[in-house]
């Protein structure tokens, strides 16, 4: 794997690791309602859902630093969870919000092109 294919797996494991402190921690804060566009009332009545939805984004998260921290063996694992990443973002952009495409799966696509054309 090149540098620069791990620094991108590296962001994308970052970029979930905030996703479960948003979810988890601050999702009925003033800055988690308005990173998800969620009234006081919406937050309050979600807040258990979106725990549960963060701790499978840390999940995500430690399967990519798990992978990278085997070196060339951990390749398998990160592919897994890149795919994993990118499916769900394809499927919440569908779902829920264009922005999700954008935000989740586009870093996990380039970084799993570039880590399979390495």
């Amino acid at each position: 794997m090149t540098i620069i294919t791990n620094i991108l797996i590296t962001i994308v494991a970052l970029q979930h690791i905030a996703f479960l402190v948003l979810e988890m921690f601050l999702w009925d804060k003033p800055i988690g309602r308005l990173v998800f566009g969620l009234t006081k009332e919406a937050a309050t009545i979600s807040k258990t859902l979106a725990a549960n939805q963060g701790l499978y984004n840390g999940f995500l998260a430690a399967g990519l630093i798990w992978g990278l921290s085997l070196g060339a063996e951990g390749t398998n694992i990160i592919i897994f969870f890149l795919s994993c990443i990118l499916l769900a973002g394809i499927f919440g952009g569908m779902t829920v919000s264009p922005k999700i495409f954008l935000i989740q799966a586009l870093p996990a696509l380039i970084a799993l092109v570039l880590l399979l054309l390495s």
